[in-house]
């Protein structure tokens, strides 16, 4: 299977082009034509030599996915099912915020990290996504908005999709430098945040990659025994190691924190859990926030529910007179699949029960017995 280009750094495009007798000055032509004029095919690269066009074709794929599926909110939310190369799915998401459009992307097929309230863990990680399998989000995205012609481009990015983002270390960092780059999307790093459930050892691998990407890390409870109970991801490494790589992550940097909550009701909003959480963070709290998050059900994870407004106005007032910077993050898309993985879920159950249909059908008019 070919590679897609948008998998490659701007440097490495032109490692290529040199390595393909190539002058580098045709390595920015290719970049501009893929992030600038936003091509479909290397043939529309009308300024390259046919025999380089030949050679993009031979190495190279352009975009890897194919859209299956697309949603529309209300609110303009729009999430979008994708059918990668060997035929698995992936979910996209574009938020209009206040400040932009926001995108957020996923970074592996299925997820192994086995948070119990989760529609993304429902099916175990079956691979990382390439570097060129994430950009090509952003991409389709951008392109959605070219074709209506709306004037509109994608100015932020939330690495929190399907999967554990540093679980896929390499081809994230890959995708950040290419996302990055000031001659191609130009998204500043200041408006892209990556998001992690915990893995210590990456934080601290991540403090030290020199880039002003935000960190945000999924909390969701204030103490060990519950967050093990909730989060399998906190029995390798616990509150206390989480919190040294954070700390390790904030002096190295210098950059704030943000921690994710996911409210769920009476199993982590009390207003005692919401005291453990400020006295948890307390050490750091000029450097961190608190992003309040309602819960999205899922029909397979039905011991869980929503928190009640006023569970949720206790705990963020609990929060607020301990002089913790908070906010409850505003909802977007719930009139669609609005949990993360929902829509690929659903998707795949719909396809099996399409499938038996049809064998079932077959077999019948084979006459043969089910």
């Amino acid at each position: 299977m070919k590679a897609s280009i948008y998998g490659l750094t701007r440097q490495q495009v032109t490692d290529w082009v040199l390595e393909n007798n190539q002058k580098s000055f045709r390595a920015t032509q290719i970049w501009e034509w893929l992030y600038r004029n936003r091509v479909a095919s290397f043939e529309e690269m009308t300024n390259l030599p046919k025999s380089l066009i030949d050679k993009l074709n031979e190495d190279f794929v352009l975009n890897p996915l194919k859209q299956r599926i697309v949603q529309e909110s209300k609110d303009g939310t729009v999430k979008y099912l994708f059918e990668l190369p060997d035929g698995m799915l992936i979910e996209t998401v574009l938020m209009r915020q206040h400040y932009g459009l926001s995108v957020c992307v996923t970074t592996q097929v299925g997820c192994n990290i086995g948070c119990t309230f989760c529609a993304s863990g429902l099916i175990p990680k079956q691979r990382d996504l390439t570097s060129g399998e994430i950009v090509a989000q952003i991409m389709l995205v951008q392109k959605y908005f070219d074709e209506r012609q709306q004037n509109e481009r994608v100015s932020h990015i939330v690495v929190m999709g399907i999967g554990e983002p540093l679980d896929n270390y390499d081809n994230v960092m890959t995708f950040l430098r290419v996302v990055n780059d000031d001659k191609g999307l130009a998204i500043g790093a200041r408006h892209i945040t990556v998001s992690t459930s915990g893995l210590a050892p990456k934080i601290r691998d991540f403090a030290r990659e020199g880039v002003q990407v935000n960190l945000a890390v999924s909390l969701h409870a204030p103490n060990n025994d519950l967050r093990s109970s909730i989060m399998r991801i906190n029995r390798k490494f616990p509150i206390e190691v989480l919190f040294e790589a954070i700390e390790d992550y904030i002096q190295t940097t210098n950059r704030r924190v943000t921690f994710e909550y996911i409210m769920l009701n009476e199993v982590n909003d009390g207003v005692e859990q919401a005291q453990e959480l400020a006295d948890l963070t307390k050490k750091i709290r000029k450097l961190s926030y608190i992003n309040l998050i309602p819960y999205n059900p899922v029909s397979e994870h039905d011991q869980y529910s929503r928190s009640t407004p006023e569970r949720v106005a206790a705990f963020y007032d609990r929060l607020k007179k301990n002089g913790v910077n908070c906010v409850v993050r505003q909802e977007h898309g719930t009139d669609i699949d609005a949990a993360c993985g929902q829509l690929r879920s659903n998707t795949l159950k719909k396809d099996r029960e399409t499938a038996r249909a049809r064998i079932a059908a077959a077999k019948a008019k084979a006459g043969i017995k089910a």
